[in-house]
């Protein structure tokens, strides 16, 4: 697929996934074996794809992701984008879990790669974003970042 066409299946898969929430989506985007290089080996990515969509739209009905640049070089897209949203439920997700909910506005930077196949499937996925910023528009307490986390505390998050 050409780098045109891999910048409109990183838009389409944005804007399913996370704008409309649309799991079945995750499953027909991905490729066989696909790899979130952000979690432990063996992650399963299409089910973790599926719960972090449903915990982050739980957490914010009116979740937004805005693209903001998408480069695309071979087989793999570069992509800069915000989160947006309003705490409205709960967030069980690393240092903000059990916050109460309080009906902040949100909004966090992210930075993706994906690496496509030939049939244009995700193959590879690579993220970024600003946790820190996002537990604080939260309210969460600041983390002691003198302290590295364990294995465990790195899994749970």
């Amino acid at each position: 697929m050409e780098s045109e066409g891999l910048k409109a299946s990183t838009l389409e898969g944005f804007e399913a996934m996370f704008n409309r929430g649309d799991l079945e989506f995750v499953d027909r985007a991905l490729a066989r074996g696909a790899v979130d290089h952000e979690e432990p080996a063996g992650t399963d990515l299409a089910a973790h794809l599926k719960t972090v969509i449903s915990t982050l739209r739980t957490a914010f009905p009116d979740l937004r992701f805005e693209v903001h640049e998408l480069v695309a070089e071979g087989d793999v897209v570069a992509c800069r984008s915000t989160m947006r949203g309003t705490h409205r439920g709960p967030l069980h997700m690393g240092p903000m879990a059990g916050l109460a909910v309080n009906g902040a506005s949100v909004e966090v930077p992210h930075m993706h790669f994906f690496r496509y196949d030939a049939e244009g499937k995700l193959t590879d996925l690579w993220h970024v974003w600003n946790t820190l910023m996002l537990a604080r528009q939260l309210g969460a307490p600041a983390p002691d970042l003198s302290v590295r986390p364990t294995e465990t505390e790195r899994d749970q998050s």
